[in-house]
């Protein structure tokens, strides 16, 4: 009697652990792994799964939405910077195809982006941390306001570095070039004993851009080097011209002396009615009327000087064996005429910088790429 007692608690047993395994079974049943993401569709096609999870995760991914803005905006700032300088190149007249390439590029930009937002929104899907709203807002704000700060170059502001008093006083005037329709602005400074210049108060900028690692060979046309190969820093500082390119002179003219050449009141690549700058030109210049400090008072005021004279020189650096240096910090022109000990390969230039008080005439090789000014025939 006890053993079939016994056996009826074991069978109990026995029964009762069968149904909690089962019922065991199907409580883990619905719990399933995640599919692991081996292509751009399975991202796609996870991060809309995502949305469409609980509350809490689609909190979750709406954290990743904000995360992955942050990144598109990073990745996008800098591949449009990069169109934006092609954009704004654009500007001048020289390159019209520029402008095309830079739209299709920020299009290829924007089409890259959200496929990586799309990945990193399902990556950072599985994340339980929130993020900041308010940051999150931010992003998104800084991501879609791009396009419109750099989607088009915006012209540099040439009385920028002008004096003010002159400016204010119609001491400037402006002339335009018919070569390219380029204005200038331009004053004339009278000097001691009667002497004056009538002078452009900014650097010349005309002819195509030629890559600065290459000398401006082509005698049928005018050439310049734009600062690091960057039409923009045209616009801004003018161009960079080779000496013979400067005198309107074949390019031999750079090795070997073209003396016979230059003439007085030279044009050189200046427009009609306008000649290159002399040492003579600047010395009256330096001399004008209430200037007390030399070549700082032919400096523009954010260039380091006072810019008494109205001439307003800025840092427009230079071209030195083929290689860009020192933007902002100094600026080199050259002289229409050749040096005297070695004038197959050497120029007359002058140049300043941010912090020199001191002025003089040297010589350098004619290859060198600096900024040109130009002075009103009489």
């Amino acid at each position: 009697m006890k053993t079939i007692k016994k056996l009826g608690l074991v069978s109990a047993v026995a029964f009762a652990m069968l149904a909690f395994s089962a019922c065991d079974d199907d409580s883990s049943s619905p719990v399933k792994p995640e599919p692991e993401v081996s292509s751009e569709a399975d991202d796609v096609e996870s991060s809309s799964s995502v949305e469409g999870k609980s509350e809490e995760k689609g909190s979750s991914a709406k954290d990743a939405e904000s995360s992955s803005s942050v990144k598109d905006n990073a990745l996008s700032s800098g591949t449009r910077s990069n169109s934006s300088l092609a954009s704004s190149s654009s500007a001048v007249p020289e390159n019209p195809e520029s402008s095309s390439s830079a739209k299709s590029g920020s299009n290829s930009a924007k089409s890259s982006s959200s496929s990586v937002k799309s990945s990193s929104s399902f990556t950072s899907s599985s994340s339980t941390k929130p993020e900041n709203p308010a940051s999150s807002s931010s992003a998104k704000s800084s991501s879609s306001s791009i396009p419109v700060s750099s989607s088009e170059y915006i012209p540099y502001n040439h009385a920028g570095p002008l004096l003010a008093d002159s400016l204010n006083s119609n001491a400037y005037q402006k002339f335009s070039d018919s070569r390219n329709g380029r204005s200038y602005y331009y004053l004339t400074i009278n000097g001691k004993d009667g002497a004056s210049v009538t002078v452009m108060a900014e650097n010349l900028n005309i002819g195509e851009m030629v890559n600065g690692g290459k000398d401006q060979t082509n005698d049928s046309k005018i050439e310049r080097y734009c600062y690091d190969n960057d039409t923009t820093k045209c616009d801004k500082y003018g161009g960079l011209y080779q000496w013979a390119e400067m005198m309107n002179l074949p390019f031999e003219c750079n090795s070997k002396s073209c003396a016979d050449s230059i003439k007085p009141n030279h044009q050189g690549i200046c427009p009609n009615g306008w000649r290159l700058l002399t040492y003579d030109d600047l010395v009256v210049i330096l001399k004008a009327d209430g200037n007390e400090h030399g070549i700082e008072g032919a400096r523009a005021q954010g260039f380091g000087g006072y810019n008494t004279t109205g001439y307003s020189l800025v840092g427009a650096g230079y071209n030195w064996n083929y290689g860009f240096k020192n933007i902002g910090e100094a600026v080199y022109w050259f002289y229409p005429e050749e040096d005297a000990d070695s004038p197959a390969t050497k120029a007359s230039d002058s140049f300043t910088g941010q912090s020199l008080n001191s002025f003089a005439k040297y010589s350098t090789k004619k290859i060198h790429g600096f900024s040109v000014r130009c002075v009103k025939s009489k």
